[in-house]
């Protein structure tokens, strides 16, 4: 007699089992943590009265006179260990910016912030989902404001619903 064997196969997506449902609850609320993203950065600093936290830029002054987020601090990260001090309040929350997706600038300058004690959060998207979610965003000739990119936010409404 010959055995037979049945192989299943496995999709990739589950060939890694989930998580258990509180294993992942504690990562995700860790994420949250640490991140925040364009359009709840936009909401924040739209609302009235003072958001909370300050948005800094960590990018070069030719990014930065490219365009950045009104109101930001512009920090590049490499200077943050002996400028820090000058511009932020350790009271004071900091949200993190670069690029975008493609770039860890934004990463690198939480981490030297965190480790002169500032409370911060990285910016998902950077400059880059900004500008395509439409919010305004100011150069060295005043305020611009592009159409929203459909593919990153809905054209006719305020915000995503996240």
């Amino acid at each position: 007699m010959t055995a037979t064997m049945t192989t299943t196969t496995v999709n990739p997506v589950l060939r890694v089992a989930p998580a258990a449902p509180a294993e992942a609850a504690a990562y995700f609320r860790a994420s949250l943590v640490f991140h925040a993203d364009a359009s709840d950065v936009a909401a924040a600093l739209a609302a009235d009265g003072d958001p909370g936290f300050v948005v800094l830029d960590s990018r070069s002054t030719e990014s930065w006179d490219q365009g950045h987020i009104p109101g930001a601090i512009h920090l590049p990260h490499a200077l943050i260990p002996e400028q820090a001090a000058q511009l932020l309040d350790k009271s004071v929350p900091v949200v993190t910016y670069c690029w975008g997706p493609g770039c860890n600038g934004a990463a690198r300058a939480a981490l030297a912030l965190a480790e002169l004690g500032y409370q911060v959060k990285e910016m998902l998207g950077g400059f880059e989902y900004w500008a395509r979610e439409g919010f305004e965003f100011e150069t060295w000739q005043g305020r611009e404001r592009g159409a929203a990119d459909p593919l990153t936010a809905p054209v006719d409404a305020e915000n995503c619903g996240c």
